[in-house]
């Protein structure tokens, strides 16, 4: 056996012993019985380098296998592809012995092959449009790319204008077509090999720089990785961690693009942490925890987040990508993925696939509709072109402003998610922070967001909140806060109803209430009177419908309309609107607010409070212009009658002036003796020669208050008296 076959029968013996650990030993039989007829076909034919054939198809099936991920039936292809297919006797043997599928492969790849593209551009809409018309299945382009890069990998001898075809070729059928498949690796390798063809100065240069830098940066890498696998182990993950220096090709696309030298490129590498998730149901949260235990440690720069685990890229890549802020202020690309999503984006998208028979399903049917649109569309390599399956968004992954991750599903809002930290937040939401930039509640989150809940007190949820979140907690807690505020107002408003119904000298009955839902078609009374306390019905109407109601009722008008014993608290039927007060009053449930202690004779109005009763202010109460403001539907016209000089009121008063001696003495005398008004405490503090008094009172009406201020006022030294809480 001479030099030649040795090597070759080596690199037969790794294709055999690689098909028998993926395919065991009847694939080993069918790989073996493919070379034997290649041998005796082939015999001592060679390359146009002057190689044996044997050589060369040998190691195109075993790229095929190792690296594209191909299975068996395409390694047999690989083998067999110079065989001439037009015989018929040739043809037929290949289809009995390996298949029908097998000697539709061959036939494609020879069709493709045996194109003329000498005056054609491999650019043009006219070569496109032929190679992609001649392609049925997807391993036939595989197939091509096996042997292109085989072809990359040799020494080869070409003329000026066969290189120019050949690395036409490489750069605008084959690199698209490997980025699309997800074969990053072989699309960086002829991207290499394309640059040393086309800038062989520019390349080297670089190359060297990059060799000389290498010992200085692998010291940083090493200073890098560290927190960040003290942080993987304490959190419990299984994890590798790699790094590659970036390409020669996509650095020098860096210094073009940021218009930049070598030295000022900042991330000349990436940093790749791969966990081994338990479960595929758990690798999206698992690359999402690794992130913020990452940007935990270095700052991140938000613009370049990339999230191809929820997007996957065309070729079905998936990863997260970010960059941060490393040590000395250097930025660092850092790659997050999975050990399955390692392997797809080692062997592209094959990797999910097992080659056998035919490929005809949907799935192989899109990814080449795919390699058909990036050949008509080449400018779209970029990154932003990506294939986005639905099957992949179901849920986002958010954090909280301490790192916190949360789970939602896809569509959430800022509100989805304060519901999902806590009721009491999201019922108080008003807005959020997403990324330090302020948003609404209705603003749709994405994945790798930070959030910062706003609240605000007076904040409540709204029914229109409804149309927008995306989560059932979320969905069913507003329900249920609105539901609650609704009874609450209800309660205010069968108090409004049962008030008026007496000023109408109408006695409330549950046949009034039950007439009235069923007239405006409500469900149940709780709806009439949260209709009534939000004024979405009016109470004229009301009144209206009843007198009609009741004058039907002839038979029962004389009992129904009979006005009630007369109440010191009811005059007219036009006073419907006032509230009359005062000692003699009954049936009226009232009490004075403790905010101005109001006494009789005040300026005052009435204001309905949750629990349905009544509470009396000052005009000039400090929170009279705020309950107007916000309720005024539940604000009472007030007058005072009946009044007798046996009750007294609370009242404080503040005094103050320029001190004096005696000046206490004075004013004691005048509110005990003078005016015989009972003291509950009083209080004076001198401050230099001004004085301050405060005196808790006993006192009839305003009246009386009047004449004790104006008695004070004449008091040396006193210059203000002011009525407090």
């Amino acid at each position: 056996m001479n030099r030649n076959e040795d090597k070759i029968r080596k690199k037969l013996d790794e294709l055999l012993a690689y098909t028998e650990e993926k395919g065991g030993k009847h694939a080993r039989e069918f790989i073996q019985n493919a070379w034997d007829y290649a041998v005796a076909t082939y015999k001592d034919k060679t390359t146009p380098e002057g190689f044996p054939f044997f050589e060369h198809h040998i190691e195109v099936a075993t790229l095929a296998l190792k690296e594209i991920n191909l299975g068996v039936p395409s390694a047999i292809c690989a083998l067999l592809h110079s065989m001439d297919v037009s015989n018929n006797e040739i043809s037929e043997h290949i289809k009995i012995s390996f298949g029908k599928n097998v000697l539709e492969i061959i036939q494609g790849f020879q069709k493709i092959s045996s194109l003329h593209t000498e005056r054609v551009s491999f650019q043009s809409d006219t070569f496109r449009n032929l190679f992609l018309s001649m392609i049925d299945d997807i391993r036939v382009i595989l197939l091509l790319m096996a042997h292109r890069l085989n072809d990359v990998r040799r020494p080869f001898s070409l003329t000026k204008s066969q290189k120019i075809k050949f690395f036409d070729e490489i750069k605008f059928i084959y690199i698209p077509i490997a980025h699309r498949l997800g074969l990053y690796r072989i699309k960086s390798e002829m991207e290499e090999t394309l640059m040393q063809y086309e800038q062989p100065e520019i390349y080297k240069a670089i190359f060297d720089k990059i060799k000389a830098t290498k010992q200085k940066r692998e010291v940083y890498i090493h200073d890098f990785i560290k927190p960040i696998e003290k942080e993987l182990i304490e959190n419990g993950f299984e994890y590798q961690i790699k790094w590659r220096t970036k390409s020669v090709p996509s650095i020098w696309e860096k210094m073009k693009k940021q218009n930049v030298e070598f030295e000022e490129v900042y991330d000349l590498f990436a940093i790749r942490v791969i966990v081994n998730s338990k479960s595929k149901n758990k690798e999206k949260e698992d690359c999402w925890r690794v992130y913020s235990l990452v940007t935990n440690i270095y700052n991140p720069n938000p613009k370049r987040l990339r999230d191809w685990v929820t997007t996957p890229k065309a070729s079905g890549y998936e990863s997260l990508h970010t960059t941060v802020m490393g040590p000395d202020n250097k930025w660092v690309e850092v790659q997050i993925r999975t050990t399955r999503m390692d392997e797809i984006a080692e062997k592209g998208q094959a990797a999910h696939w097992q080659y056998k028979g035919l490929m005809r399903s949907k799935e192989v049917d899109d990814w080449l509709v795919q390699v058909r649109d990036v050949l008509e569309h080449p400018e779209a390599l970029g990154d932003e072109y990506a294939y986005r399956p639905q099957m992949n968004q179901e849920f986002i992954f958010v954090f909280t402003p301490k790192g916190d991750l949360r789970r939602l599903p896809m569509g959430s809002t800022v509100l989805d998610f304060s519901y999902d930290i806590h009721t009491t937040i999201g019922n108080t939401c008003s807005g959020a922070r997403v990324n330090n930039r302020v948003v609404p509640i209705r603003h749709i989150l994405k994945n790798g967001d930070r959030v910062d809940i706003i609240t605000t007190k007076n904040q409540k949820p709204k029914t229109d909140w409804l149309a927008f979140v995306a989560t059932a907690k979320a969905r069913n807690h507003i329900k249920r806060q609105l539901k609650e505020e609704k009874y609450a107002e209800a309660e205010i408003g069968k108090g409004l109803l049962q008030r008026k119904l007496r000023n109408w000298k109408l006695k409330s009955s549950d046949d009034l209430i039950n007439y009235l839902v069923k007239h405006f078609k409500l469900d149940t009374s709780v709806e009439l009177y949260y209709l009534l306390a939000i004024e979405k019905l009016d109470l004229s109407l009301v009144k209206s419908v009843l007198k009609n109601y009741l004058t039907e009722k002839q038979e029962e008008s004389a009992e129904e309309i009979v006005p009630e014993k007369k109440s010191s608290a009811t005059e007219k039927e036009g006073s419907d609107d006032i509230l009359y007060i005062g000692d003699n009053v009954k049936n009226v449930n009232y009490r004075f607010a403790k905010c101005c202690n109001p006494v009789p004779g005040d300026q005052v109005f009435g204001f309905v409070t949750n629990l349905g009763s009544i509470s009396i202010h000052r005009n000039n109460c400090p929170n009279a212009k705020r309950l107007n403001d916000r309720y005024p539907y539940r604000v009472l016209e007030v007058k005072w009658i009946n009044l007798t000089e046996k009750a007294f009121y609370i009242v404080n008063i503040k005094i103050l002036g320029q001190d004096s001696l005696g000046l206490v003495e004075a004013v004691t005398r005048t509110i005990s003796n003078d005016l015989r008004i009972n003291m509950r405490s009083i209080s004076f503090q001198t401050i230099g020669k001004r004085f301050e008094g405060k005196v808790n009172l006993m006192i009839k009406d305003d009246e009386h208050l009047t004449q004790l201020e104006h008695k004070l006022m004449q008091i040396k030294g006193v210059e203000k008296i002011v009525r407090v809480k």
